[in-house]
Protein backbone atom coordinates (compact mmCIF):
# COMPACT_ATOMS: atom_id res chain seq x y z
CA UNK A 1 0.00 0.00 0.00
CA UNK A 2 3.02 2.46 0.91
CA UNK A 3 4.36 1.21 -2.14
CA UNK A 4 2.04 2.27 -4.86
CA UNK A 5 0.90 5.42 -3.11
CA UNK A 6 4.02 7.10 -2.59
CA UNK A 7 4.98 6.39 -5.84
CA UNK A 8 1.86 7.32 -7.11
CA UNK A 9 2.14 11.09 -5.22
CA UNK A 10 5.33 11.91 -7.07
CA UNK A 11 3.33 10.90 -10.15
CA UNK A 12 0.94 13.92 -9.27
CA UNK A 13 3.40 15.84 -7.72
CA UNK A 14 4.90 16.11 -11.60
CA UNK A 15 1.45 16.29 -13.23
CA UNK A 16 0.15 19.16 -10.88
CA UNK A 17 3.02 21.06 -10.54
CA UNK A 18 2.88 22.68 -13.85
CA UNK A 19 -0.59 24.41 -13.60
CA UNK A 20 0.70 25.69 -10.45
CA UNK A 21 3.82 27.31 -11.45
CA UNK A 22 2.26 28.35 -14.88
CA UNK A 23 1.57 31.88 -13.31
CA UNK A 24 5.37 32.09 -13.11
CA UNK A 25 6.92 30.71 -16.40
CA UNK A 26 3.75 31.92 -18.65
CA UNK A 27 5.47 35.05 -20.13
CA UNK A 28 8.71 33.29 -20.23
CA UNK A 29 7.62 31.20 -23.15
CA UNK A 30 4.49 33.49 -24.26
CA UNK A 31 5.67 36.84 -23.63
CA UNK A 32 2.82 38.62 -25.84
CA UNK A 33 -0.65 39.67 -24.17
CA UNK A 34 -2.06 40.24 -21.17
CA UNK A 35 -1.60 37.75 -18.34
CA UNK A 36 -4.91 36.10 -19.29
CA UNK A 37 -3.95 35.63 -22.63
CA UNK A 38 -0.48 33.90 -21.25
CA UNK A 39 -2.23 31.94 -19.06
CA UNK A 40 -4.79 31.35 -21.91
CA UNK A 41 -1.89 29.47 -23.80
CA UNK A 42 -0.16 27.88 -20.82
CA UNK A 43 -3.58 26.00 -20.12
CA UNK A 44 -3.94 25.41 -24.06
CA UNK A 45 -0.45 23.18 -23.69
CA UNK A 46 -1.85 21.93 -19.87
CA UNK A 47 -5.02 20.67 -21.99
CA UNK A 48 -3.07 18.80 -24.64
CA UNK A 49 -1.12 16.81 -22.01
CA UNK A 50 -4.49 15.41 -21.53
CA UNK A 51 -5.06 14.42 -25.23
CA UNK A 52 -2.09 11.67 -24.58
CA UNK A 53 -3.56 10.29 -21.90
CA UNK A 54 -5.51 7.60 -23.91
CA UNK A 55 -2.55 6.79 -25.61
CA UNK A 56 -0.97 6.24 -22.37
CA UNK A 57 -4.23 4.43 -21.10
CA UNK A 58 -3.87 2.07 -23.77
CA UNK A 59 -0.68 1.65 -23.96
CA UNK A 60 0.21 0.92 -20.22
CA UNK A 61 -2.89 -0.52 -19.37
CA UNK A 62 -1.91 -3.28 -22.00
CA UNK A 63 1.36 -3.48 -20.28
CA UNK A 64 -0.17 -4.25 -16.77
CA UNK A 65 -2.56 -6.70 -17.81
CA UNK A 66 0.15 -8.85 -19.85
CA UNK A 67 3.21 -8.04 -18.02
CA UNK A 68 1.95 -7.44 -14.59
CA UNK A 69 0.88 -4.29 -12.55
CA UNK A 70 4.37 -3.53 -11.02
CA UNK A 71 5.68 -3.14 -14.60
CA UNK A 72 3.43 -0.76 -15.51
CA UNK A 73 4.00 2.05 -12.13
CA UNK A 74 7.80 1.44 -13.40
CA UNK A 75 7.37 2.28 -16.66
CA UNK A 76 4.93 5.34 -16.06
CA UNK A 77 7.53 6.76 -13.22
CA UNK A 78 10.02 6.83 -15.85
CA UNK A 79 8.35 8.92 -18.42
CA UNK A 80 7.52 11.20 -15.72
CA UNK A 81 11.08 11.85 -14.56
CA UNK A 82 11.85 12.26 -18.44
CA UNK A 83 9.37 15.18 -18.71
CA UNK A 84 10.20 16.50 -15.87
CA UNK A 85 13.60 17.39 -16.91
CA UNK A 86 12.62 18.18 -20.47
CA UNK A 87 10.29 20.87 -18.54
CA UNK A 88 13.29 21.87 -16.09
CA UNK A 89 15.64 22.88 -19.10
CA UNK A 90 13.65 24.17 -21.37
CA UNK A 91 14.85 27.15 -23.18
CA UNK A 92 12.74 30.48 -22.93
CA UNK A 93 11.24 33.07 -25.40
CA UNK A 94 13.90 35.16 -25.00
CA UNK A 95 16.88 32.23 -25.69
CA UNK A 96 15.26 30.17 -28.63
CA UNK A 97 11.79 31.98 -29.66
CA UNK A 98 8.68 29.56 -29.24
CA UNK A 99 11.13 26.15 -29.38
CA UNK A 100 11.35 26.30 -25.44
CA UNK A 101 7.61 26.50 -26.30
CA UNK A 102 8.01 23.54 -28.28
CA UNK A 103 10.22 21.73 -25.89
CA UNK A 104 7.29 22.34 -22.79
CA UNK A 105 5.06 20.60 -25.06
CA UNK A 106 6.92 17.59 -25.54
CA UNK A 107 7.76 17.56 -21.66
CA UNK A 108 3.76 17.58 -21.47
CA UNK A 109 3.08 15.26 -24.01
CA UNK A 110 5.39 12.83 -21.73
CA UNK A 111 3.55 13.87 -18.74
CA UNK A 112 0.16 12.72 -20.69
CA UNK A 113 1.34 9.81 -21.99
CA UNK A 114 2.86 8.54 -17.96
CA UNK A 115 -0.06 9.51 -16.25
CA UNK A 116 -2.96 7.93 -18.35
CA UNK A 117 -1.46 4.81 -17.11
CA UNK A 118 -0.58 5.80 -13.59
CA UNK A 119 -3.88 6.57 -12.35
CA UNK A 120 -5.25 2.97 -13.75
CA UNK A 121 -1.91 0.90 -12.68
CA UNK A 122 -2.27 2.34 -9.16
CA UNK A 123 -6.26 1.94 -8.80
CA UNK A 124 -5.73 -1.62 -9.99
CA UNK A 125 -2.84 -2.41 -7.99
CA UNK A 126 -4.67 -0.96 -4.52
CA UNK A 127 -7.64 -2.12 -5.12
CA UNK A 128 -6.64 -5.60 -5.85
CA UNK A 129 -4.10 -5.35 -2.84
CA UNK A 130 -6.93 -4.33 -0.42
CA UNK A 131 -8.93 -7.47 1.43
CA UNK A 132 -12.10 -8.03 0.59
CA UNK A 133 -14.82 -5.57 2.39
CA UNK A 134 -12.04 -2.91 2.91
CA UNK A 135 -11.38 -1.96 -0.92
CA UNK A 136 -13.33 1.57 -0.35
CA UNK A 137 -11.50 2.18 2.46
CA UNK A 138 -7.80 1.02 0.61
CA UNK A 139 -8.34 2.62 -2.44
CA UNK A 140 -8.79 5.73 -1.31
CA UNK A 141 -5.54 6.35 -0.56
CA UNK A 142 -4.77 6.52 -3.87
CA UNK A 143 -6.25 9.68 -3.75
CA UNK A 144 -4.52 10.78 -0.71
CA UNK A 145 -1.56 10.40 -2.56
CA UNK A 146 -2.55 12.50 -5.20
CA UNK A 147 -3.63 15.08 -3.38
CA UNK A 148 -0.45 15.30 -1.02
CA UNK A 149 1.26 15.22 -4.28
CA UNK A 150 -0.72 18.69 -5.05
CA UNK A 151 0.28 19.37 -1.80
CA UNK A 152 3.58 19.03 -2.09
CA UNK A 153 3.97 21.45 -5.03
CA UNK A 154 1.57 23.90 -3.66
CA UNK A 155 4.22 24.09 -0.77
CA UNK A 156 7.03 24.26 -2.38
CA UNK A 157 5.69 27.39 -4.35
CA UNK A 158 4.67 29.11 -0.87
CA UNK A 159 8.57 28.45 0.22
CA UNK A 160 9.58 29.90 -3.18
CA UNK A 161 7.25 32.79 -2.74
CA UNK A 162 9.03 33.56 0.10
CA UNK A 163 12.52 33.22 -0.29
CA UNK A 164 12.03 34.59 -3.78
CA UNK A 165 11.24 37.89 -4.96
CA UNK A 166 8.56 37.73 -7.89
CA UNK A 167 10.73 38.72 -10.75
CA UNK A 168 12.87 35.70 -9.54
CA UNK A 169 10.39 33.13 -9.21
CA UNK A 170 9.54 34.26 -13.24
CA UNK A 171 13.18 34.40 -14.10
CA UNK A 172 14.44 31.04 -12.88
CA UNK A 173 12.68 30.09 -9.62
CA UNK A 174 9.73 28.02 -11.51
CA UNK A 175 12.59 25.74 -12.35
CA UNK A 176 13.43 24.05 -8.92
CA UNK A 177 9.78 22.23 -8.23
CA UNK A 178 10.80 20.16 -11.60
CA UNK A 179 14.23 19.65 -10.82
CA UNK A 180 12.42 18.39 -7.43
CA UNK A 181 10.25 16.26 -9.39
CA UNK A 182 12.71 14.38 -11.44
CA UNK A 183 15.06 13.61 -8.64
CA UNK A 184 11.78 12.16 -6.97
CA UNK A 185 11.04 9.95 -9.51
CA UNK A 186 14.14 8.41 -9.78
CA UNK A 187 13.83 7.07 -6.64
CA UNK A 188 10.35 6.39 -7.10
CA UNK A 189 11.66 3.73 -9.72
CA UNK A 190 13.63 2.25 -7.10
CA UNK A 191 11.07 1.90 -4.92
CA UNK A 192 8.66 0.72 -7.29
CA UNK A 193 11.21 -1.89 -8.32
CA UNK A 194 10.13 -3.79 -5.50
CA UNK A 195 6.81 -3.81 -5.35
CA UNK A 196 5.09 -7.48 -4.74
CA UNK A 197 2.68 -8.22 -7.50
CA UNK A 198 -0.66 -8.25 -6.67
CA UNK A 199 -2.70 -11.98 -6.00
CA UNK A 200 -5.43 -11.10 -8.30
CA UNK A 201 -2.87 -11.12 -11.01
CA UNK A 202 -0.97 -14.01 -9.65
CA UNK A 203 -4.12 -15.85 -9.92
CA UNK A 204 -5.44 -14.74 -13.67
CA UNK A 205 -1.36 -15.63 -14.75
CA UNK A 206 -1.81 -19.34 -12.88
CA UNK A 207 -5.43 -19.89 -14.35
CA UNK A 208 -6.75 -18.61 -17.27
CA UNK A 209 -7.08 -20.44 -20.09
CA UNK A 210 -5.58 -20.01 -23.56
CA UNK A 211 -9.11 -17.97 -24.86
CA UNK A 212 -8.69 -15.40 -21.78
CA UNK A 213 -5.07 -15.40 -22.18
CA UNK A 214 -5.62 -13.82 -25.65
CA UNK A 215 -7.52 -11.37 -24.64
CA UNK A 216 -5.56 -10.25 -21.73
CA UNK A 217 -4.60 -6.35 -22.33
CA UNK A 218 -6.44 -6.17 -25.70
CA UNK A 219 -9.01 -4.03 -27.29
CA UNK A 220 -10.58 -6.86 -28.47
CA UNK A 221 -11.46 -8.15 -24.97
CA UNK A 222 -11.98 -4.81 -23.36
CA UNK A 223 -14.75 -4.00 -26.18
CA UNK A 224 -16.97 -7.19 -24.74
CA UNK A 225 -17.69 -4.78 -21.69
CA UNK A 226 -18.52 -1.77 -24.25
CA UNK A 227 -21.65 -0.67 -21.50
CA UNK A 228 -18.92 -0.29 -18.69
CA UNK A 229 -16.48 1.63 -20.93
CA UNK A 230 -19.19 3.95 -21.74
CA UNK A 231 -20.36 4.09 -18.23
CA UNK A 232 -16.85 4.60 -16.95
CA UNK A 233 -16.45 8.29 -19.60
CA UNK A 234 -20.21 9.70 -18.13
CA UNK A 235 -19.51 8.17 -14.99
CA UNK A 236 -16.26 10.38 -15.09
CA UNK A 237 -17.58 13.45 -16.77
CA UNK A 238 -18.71 15.63 -13.80
CA UNK A 239 -16.55 14.29 -11.41
CA UNK A 240 -13.40 15.08 -12.74
CA UNK A 241 -14.15 18.51 -13.96
CA UNK A 242 -15.05 19.21 -10.53
CA UNK A 243 -11.74 17.67 -8.63
CA UNK A 244 -10.16 19.77 -11.73
CA UNK A 245 -12.30 23.38 -11.03
CA UNK A 246 -12.09 22.57 -7.22
CA UNK A 247 -8.66 21.46 -7.29
CA UNK A 248 -6.18 22.92 -10.47
CA UNK A 249 -7.80 25.59 -11.43
CA UNK A 250 -8.71 27.32 -8.16
CA UNK A 251 -5.49 28.81 -6.71
CA UNK A 252 -5.37 31.02 -10.61
CA UNK A 253 -9.49 31.56 -9.95
CA UNK A 254 -8.63 33.41 -6.80
CA UNK A 255 -5.80 35.37 -8.24
CA UNK A 256 -7.08 35.98 -11.66
CA UNK A 257 -10.75 36.35 -10.36
CA UNK A 258 -11.59 37.00 -6.91
CA UNK A 259 -7.76 39.27 -6.92
CA UNK A 260 -6.09 37.82 -4.02
CA UNK A 261 -2.51 37.57 -4.15
CA UNK A 262 -0.62 34.99 -5.20
CA UNK A 263 0.69 33.96 -2.08
CA UNK A 264 -3.08 34.06 -0.17
CA UNK A 265 -4.47 31.91 -2.72
CA UNK A 266 -1.14 29.25 -2.84
CA UNK A 267 -2.07 28.83 0.88
CA UNK A 268 -5.85 29.42 0.77
CA UNK A 269 -5.49 26.10 -1.55
CA UNK A 270 -3.05 24.16 0.50
CA UNK A 271 -5.40 24.31 3.56
CA UNK A 272 -8.41 23.35 1.76
CA UNK A 273 -7.03 20.65 0.23
CA UNK A 274 -4.97 19.43 3.22
CA UNK A 275 -8.03 18.56 4.20
CA UNK A 276 -10.09 17.24 1.72
CA UNK A 277 -7.18 14.62 1.60
CA UNK A 278 -7.69 13.64 5.05
CA UNK A 279 -10.98 13.06 5.11
CA UNK A 280 -10.70 10.80 1.62
CA UNK A 281 -10.27 7.47 3.85
CA UNK A 282 -13.26 8.34 6.50
CA UNK A 283 -15.57 8.35 2.69
CA UNK A 284 -13.73 5.47 1.35
CA UNK A 285 -14.18 3.32 4.73
CA UNK A 286 -18.20 4.84 4.80
CA UNK A 287 -18.48 3.71 0.82
CA UNK A 288 -17.47 0.41 2.47
CA UNK A 289 -20.46 -0.05 4.91
CA UNK A 290 -23.44 1.63 2.79
CA UNK A 291 -22.14 1.00 -0.52
CA UNK A 292 -20.63 3.50 -3.64
CA UNK A 293 -23.75 4.96 -5.20
CA UNK A 294 -25.00 6.67 -2.08
CA UNK A 295 -21.86 9.05 -1.63
CA UNK A 296 -21.63 9.52 -5.68
CA UNK A 297 -25.24 10.59 -6.08
CA UNK A 298 -24.42 12.54 -3.30
CA UNK A 299 -21.82 14.29 -4.89
CA UNK A 300 -23.55 14.63 -8.40
CA UNK A 301 -26.49 16.52 -6.00
CA UNK A 302 -24.25 19.02 -4.59
CA UNK A 303 -22.64 19.90 -7.65
CA UNK A 304 -26.07 20.16 -9.52
CA UNK A 305 -27.31 22.57 -6.78
CA UNK A 306 -23.83 24.32 -5.33
CA UNK A 307 -21.68 25.17 -8.44
CA UNK A 308 -22.93 28.19 -9.95
CA UNK A 309 -23.46 29.80 -6.21
CA UNK A 310 -20.23 28.42 -5.01
CA UNK A 311 -18.28 29.47 -7.86
CA UNK A 312 -20.09 33.22 -7.39
CA UNK A 313 -18.92 33.54 -4.25
CA UNK A 314 -15.40 32.93 -5.22
CA UNK A 315 -15.26 34.95 -7.71
CA UNK A 316 -16.24 37.72 -5.20
CA UNK A 317 -14.69 36.83 -1.97
CA UNK A 318 -12.37 39.10 -0.44
CA UNK A 319 -10.51 37.59 2.41
CA UNK A 320 -8.68 34.92 2.34
CA UNK A 321 -10.60 33.16 5.14
CA UNK A 322 -14.05 33.26 3.18
CA UNK A 323 -12.08 31.64 0.09
CA UNK A 324 -10.99 28.68 2.50
CA UNK A 325 -14.49 28.20 4.17
CA UNK A 326 -16.40 28.11 0.17
CA UNK A 327 -13.13 26.35 -1.70
CA UNK A 328 -13.55 23.42 1.36
CA UNK A 329 -17.51 23.24 0.64
CA UNK A 330 -16.72 22.87 -2.61
CA UNK A 331 -13.77 20.10 -1.80
CA UNK A 332 -15.93 17.83 0.64
CA UNK A 333 -19.26 17.79 -1.96
CA UNK A 334 -16.74 16.39 -4.55
CA UNK A 335 -15.22 13.62 -2.24
CA UNK A 336 -18.18 11.67 -2.77
CA UNK A 337 -16.46 11.01 -6.08
CA UNK A 338 -13.00 11.57 -6.09
CA UNK A 339 -12.64 9.17 -2.63
CA UNK A 340 -14.64 6.26 -4.64
CA UNK A 341 -13.97 6.67 -8.34
CA UNK A 342 -10.88 4.50 -8.75
CA UNK A 343 -12.05 1.23 -7.06
CA UNK A 344 -15.75 2.02 -8.64
CA UNK A 345 -14.07 1.37 -12.05
CA UNK A 346 -11.75 -0.93 -10.93
CA UNK A 347 -15.25 -3.11 -9.66
CA UNK A 348 -16.44 -2.56 -13.09
CA UNK A 349 -14.06 -5.48 -15.00
CA UNK A 350 -12.24 -8.61 -14.33
CA UNK A 351 -8.81 -9.18 -13.87
CA UNK A 352 -7.74 -9.91 -17.45
CA UNK A 353 -9.20 -6.71 -18.97
CA UNK A 354 -8.89 -4.24 -15.80
CA UNK A 355 -5.81 -2.14 -16.40
CA UNK A 356 -6.86 -1.38 -19.73
CA UNK A 357 -10.51 -1.09 -18.49
CA UNK A 358 -9.46 1.58 -16.04
CA UNK A 359 -7.11 3.46 -17.92
CA UNK A 360 -8.59 4.03 -21.31
CA UNK A 361 -12.58 5.27 -20.70
CA UNK A 362 -11.27 7.53 -17.60
CA UNK A 363 -8.07 8.69 -19.87
CA UNK A 364 -10.77 9.86 -22.28
CA UNK A 365 -13.24 11.40 -20.14
CA UNK A 366 -10.14 13.11 -18.18
CA UNK A 367 -8.79 14.85 -21.77
CA UNK A 368 -11.80 15.77 -22.59
CA UNK A 369 -12.95 17.21 -19.32
CA UNK A 370 -10.91 17.32 -16.71
CA UNK A 371 -7.64 18.73 -19.24
CA UNK A 372 -9.81 21.11 -20.69
CA UNK A 373 -11.23 22.58 -17.27
CA UNK A 374 -8.67 25.61 -17.10
CA UNK A 375 -9.07 25.94 -20.92
CA UNK A 376 -12.53 26.28 -21.05
CA UNK A 377 -13.22 28.32 -18.16
CA UNK A 378 -10.30 30.92 -19.27
CA UNK A 379 -12.09 31.12 -22.53
CA UNK A 380 -15.35 31.81 -20.79
CA UNK A 381 -13.28 34.36 -18.89
CA UNK A 382 -11.29 36.01 -21.96
CA UNK A 383 -14.85 36.14 -23.54
CA UNK A 384 -16.61 38.49 -20.84
CA UNK A 385 -18.78 35.60 -19.44
CA UNK A 386 -17.32 33.97 -16.86
CA UNK A 387 -20.57 32.46 -15.37
CA UNK A 388 -21.27 30.60 -18.35
CA UNK A 389 -18.04 28.45 -16.90
CA UNK A 390 -20.37 27.13 -14.06
CA UNK A 391 -23.55 26.43 -15.59
CA UNK A 392 -20.99 23.94 -17.87
CA UNK A 393 -19.49 22.42 -14.60
CA UNK A 394 -23.74 21.92 -13.34
CA UNK A 395 -24.68 20.30 -17.06
CA UNK A 396 -21.64 17.72 -16.77
CA UNK A 397 -22.55 16.84 -13.17
CA UNK A 398 -26.06 16.95 -14.14
CA UNK A 399 -25.38 14.00 -16.75
CA UNK A 400 -23.32 12.28 -13.79
CA UNK A 401 -25.78 12.22 -11.53
CA UNK A 402 -28.28 10.71 -13.97
CA UNK A 403 -25.41 7.65 -14.65
CA UNK A 404 -24.52 7.14 -10.90
CA UNK A 405 -28.72 6.78 -9.95
CA UNK A 406 -29.19 4.25 -12.64
CA UNK A 407 -25.40 2.22 -12.17
CA UNK A 408 -25.33 -1.13 -10.34
CA UNK A 409 -23.79 -1.36 -6.88
CA UNK A 410 -20.55 -2.30 -7.17
CA UNK A 411 -18.98 -3.21 -3.97
CA UNK A 412 -19.51 -6.47 -3.55
CA UNK A 413 -17.48 -7.62 -6.84
CA UNK A 414 -15.70 -10.64 -7.66
CA UNK A 415 -12.60 -9.73 -8.38
CA UNK A 416 -10.78 -12.92 -9.52
CA UNK A 417 -11.91 -15.29 -12.61
CA UNK A 418 -13.66 -18.11 -12.17
CA UNK A 419 -12.26 -20.98 -10.63
CA UNK A 420 -9.73 -21.14 -7.47
CA UNK A 421 -9.43 -17.63 -6.85
CA UNK A 422 -13.29 -17.27 -7.01
CA UNK A 423 -14.14 -19.79 -4.55
CA UNK A 424 -11.40 -17.94 -2.35
CA UNK A 425 -12.90 -14.61 -2.12
CA UNK A 426 -16.92 -15.72 -1.81
CA UNK A 427 -15.78 -17.63 1.44
CA UNK A 428 -13.04 -14.91 2.49
CA UNK A 429 -16.39 -13.01 1.92
CA UNK A 430 -19.02 -14.99 3.77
Amino acid sequence: MIGGSVGNMIEWYDWFVYSTFSVYFASAFFPEGNSTAQLLRTAGIFAVGFFMRPVGGWLLGRIGDRKGRKSALTTTVTLMSLSAILIAIAPTYDQVGYFGAAVLLIARLLQGLSVGGEYAASATYLTEASAPGRRGFFSSFQMVSMKLGQLVGLAIQIVLQHSMSEATLSSWGWRIPFVVGAVGAAGIFWLRRNLLETEAYEELDDEADGSVRAKRGTLRGLLEYKREFLLIIAFSMGGTLCDYTYSTYMTKYLSNTAGLSRTDAALVSFAAIAVMMLIQPLAGALSDRVGRRPLLIAFAIGAVFGTVPLMTSLGNVTTAGGAFALMLTGLVIITGYTSISGVVKAEMFPAHVRALGVALPYAIANALFGGTAEYVALWFKDAGMESGFYWYVTACSAVSLIVYITMRETRDAVFFQPGKADRVQEAMAK
